[in-house]
């Protein structure tokens, strides 16, 4: 990975590239206008569509207050598909993949968390207004906006400041909002892009019957039919050692978008709001048999899991960000009875709960 600045606004521009052409569109958000068209889905399966209500990483949506039979049943449901958060979920400690999917336990809200959920917003609206008209300012003042239509449809992020009275620390918050969206014309133009879709909710069934599913936060289309995915973060870049696992998320969607449309996406494009960093990458299709073949070890390993109750807890450093410590074995807690029919046929030698080498 070389990392460059630009002339463009002065920003730093972190490209991984696998192909020895220049890449278009360019990164500073030049792509031409495209007028939309609709997708073409691979198999009967596989669709592209706007955002559901239900999470995109194949458990069902969390039942109403006090519906204790809609509850069960939801809990008791094992999981059907895969998404990149999900992924990343049991990569990062199956015992997590279990609490958040199997057992569906809740989870308190973050403010770094809800204010990415926000700046989100924000730059998905500003696309409605004329290019001409996404300026700044406009962006600028949709924050407060955004945040009150995100408490509307979810009433229980206003506990965040339940303590603030005085709005000091809402005021403060929503201010980190809007520097994170300001920051973002200093590395794209918006007035010279008209994304082909915002927030598209994609899914698509391997042939393996593996269901992969996700968000892409912005899909770019050239004249000439090159693909560009667009993933916002709100953090800061990763050190280049670490870039690959940055890239996880991005390669997924780049496999759905593959299976879909037959087509290998020209850029992944990773925008980092936090420090100002645009790190992009050029997949290839090796890239993306690879990525498949990962995802198929990592489901075989969910699928043991799901059906022995094997769920292994991986101690790391993140541990202390976790709301489930109080039922982690690490921390000398016991996770809820599984809900789950448990199969006597897999033993520990099987790897349940773990992924090998791929």
């Amino acid at each position: 990975m070389v990392c460059r600045s630009l002339s463009v606004a002065g920003r730093r521009v972190c490209v991984m590239s696998t192909s020895q052409q220049p890449a278009e569109p360019a990164t500073d958000g030049s792509a031409t206008p495209v007028v939309p068209r609709p997708a073409v889905a691979a198999r009967s399966e596989a669709v592209v569509e706007p955002v559901p209500a239900a999470p995109a990483d194949g458990t069902a949506a969390a039942p109403a207050a006090g519906d204790e039979g809609t509850e069960q049943t939801a809990r008791s449901a094992p999981p059907t598909s895969l998404s990149p958060s999900r992924a990343s979920d049991f990569m990062q400690c199956p015992l997590l993949y279990r609490f958040r999917v199997i057992d569906r336990l809740p989870e308190k809200p973050s403010e770094a968390a809800t204010r990415g959920t926000l700046v989100h917003a924000v730059l998905e609206r500003l696309f409605d207004d004329p290019a001409a008209e996404r300026t700044v300012p406009r962006a600028k003042a949709m924050v407060p906006g955004q945040w009150s239509r995100l408490l509307e449809t979810r009433p229980e992020l206003g506990e965040l400041f339940a303590e603030d009275p005085g709005g000091e620390r809402l005021s403060r918050w929503l201010g980190e909002a809007e520097q994170l969206v300001e920051r973002w014309f200093t590395l794209e133009d918006p007035t010279r892009l008209e994304p082909r879709e915002r927030e598209m909710f994609v899914e698509t069934e391997l042939e393996s019957g593996l269901r992969l599913r996700g968000v892409i936060d912005r899909v770019d289309i050239a004249p000439t039919g090159e693909v560009r995915i667009v993933d916002y973060k709100t953090g800061k870049a990763p050190r280049p050692e670490y870039s690959e696992g940055a890239l996880f998320q991005m390669k997924f969607y780049a496999l759905v978008i593959w299976r879909l449309k037959q087509v290998v996406p020209r850029r992944l494009q990773l925008v980092y709001l936090g420090s100002g960093d645009v790190l992009t990458y050029d997949p290839v299709t090796a890239d993306l048999e690879r990525m498949e073949r990962k995802l198929l070890a990592l489901w075989e390993a969910i699928r043991l899991a799901t059906e022995t109750g094997d769920w292994r807890p991986r101690p790391t450093k993140l541990c202390g960000w976790c709301d489930h410590r109080a039922v982690c074995p690490e921390f000398g807690g016991t996770p809820p009875v599984y809900p789950l029919s448990v199969s006597p046929r897999a033993s520990a030698e099987n790897g349940q709960g773990r992924m090998g080498p791929v």
